[in-house]
C-alpha cells in the first residue's frame, strides 16, 4: 500500500530521541510521505531541518497556528509571509480558529486566518485548517475564499453530517485521523454520505492517537488503524482506502 500522512508534527520534541525509527516504522507500513504543518516561529527550524533530512519524504507547510495567535501575532505573521516569499511551500497551514482554550484573541485569530487565506489564494496554494469549538464560524470565513477558488483540508475533522456537507460542498477535503476510532466520536455516522474523493488520511502525531494506543504518543505508522476503521465505515477494502486517499492528497498538494 502507498499511504500519505497529510498532517503530522514529526519535528516536535516528542520525537527527538527516535525520529528515524518512527519514520522507518511508517515507511515499512507503506507511508511514503509526511506533510508537516507549521505552528509558529519557535518550531520552524525543527520542521525545516526535518524536511531537509528527508527530502521529498517530509514536506513542510508554512502558517501560524491559531493557538499561537497572541499579543505578538503581527510579528509572527510577518515571519510567515517572509518564509512564503523566500521559498516554495506546498500549503499554508495550519491556520484557522481555536476557541477551546482561550477566547482572548478571537478577533486577532480571525484577522490572522483571513490574511493567511488571502496569501494562499494569491499564491495558488491550498490551506490546511485547524478548527476547534469554532466549526461554523470557520466554515463561514472560508466560504468567500472557496468561491474564488481556494481549496484545502479541514484537518482532524470531527464534526457533524451537516458540517461535512458544507465543507465538501465548498470543494474542501476532510482530514480523517484517530478520532474515527474513538467509541463515542460519532464520526463514522458523519462520514456515511461523504464521497471518498473528499477524504484524506492523517495522524496529527504526536496527538490524537487511535485505538488501541489512545493516550500514548501517536506516530505515523498508526495510520494503519485509521485505514482499517475507515475501510469498515465505507464498506470498502483497505487497499481502496489507500489508493483513493493517496490520490486525493496528491491532488490537493500537487505532488
Amino acid at each position: 500500500m502507498n499511504l500519505i500522512d497529510t498532517h503530522c508534527h514529526l519535528y516536535s520534541a516528542e520525537f527527538a530521541a527516535d525520529i528515524d525509527v518512527v519514520i522507518e516504522r511508517a515507511v515499512q507500513y507503506g507511508v511514503s510521505r509526511f506533510y508537516l504543518p507549521a505552528i509558529d516561529d519557535s518550531t520552524h527550524k525543527a520542521m525545516l531541518d526535518l524536511e531537509a533530512r528527508y527530502p521529498g519524504v517530509c514536506v513542510a507547510m508554512m502558517g501560524l497556528h491559531p493557538c499561537s495567535v497572541n499579543a505578538g501575532y503581527r510579528n509572527e505573521l510577518a515571519v510567515v509571509e517572509e518564509w512564503l516569499e523566500k521559498r516554495p511551500f506546498v500549503a499554508v497551514g495550519e491556520i484557522g480558529l481555536d476557541y477551546y482554550w482561550d477566547k482572548t484573541y478571537t478577533k486577532e485569530q480571525q484577522e490572522a486566518f483571513t490574511l493567511q487565506m488571502q496569501w494562499a489564494l494569491k499564491r495558488n496554494l491550498p490551506i490546511v485548517i485547524h478548527t476547534r469549538n469554532a466549526m461554523q464560524e470557520t466554515i463561514e470565513m472560508v466560504k468567500p475564499f472557496a468561491v474564488k477558488g481556494l481549496r484545502g483540508i479541514f484537518h482532524c475533522f470531527s464534526g457533524s453530517t451537516e458540517s461535512a456537507k458544507q465543507i465538501t460542498d465548498m470543494g474542501f477535503m476532510l482530514g480523517i485521523g484517530g478520532v474515527l476510532t474513538y467509541k463515542n466520536a460519532g464520526l463514522p455516522a458523519a462520514l456515511e454520505k461523504v464521497r471518498m474523493e473528499y477524504l484524506v488520511l492523517e495522524t496529527d502525531a504526536p496527538y490524537l492517537t487511535p485505538v488501541p494506543f489512545r493516550g500514548k504518543r501517536n506516530e505515523s505508522s498508526y495510520l494503519q488503524y485509521v485505514v482499517e476503521k475507515l475501510a469498515e465505515v465505507k464498506g470498502v477494502t483497505v487497499e481502496e482506502i489507500a489508493t483513493i486517499t493517496t490520490a486525493n492528497a496528491q491532488k490537493i498538494f500537487g505532488n
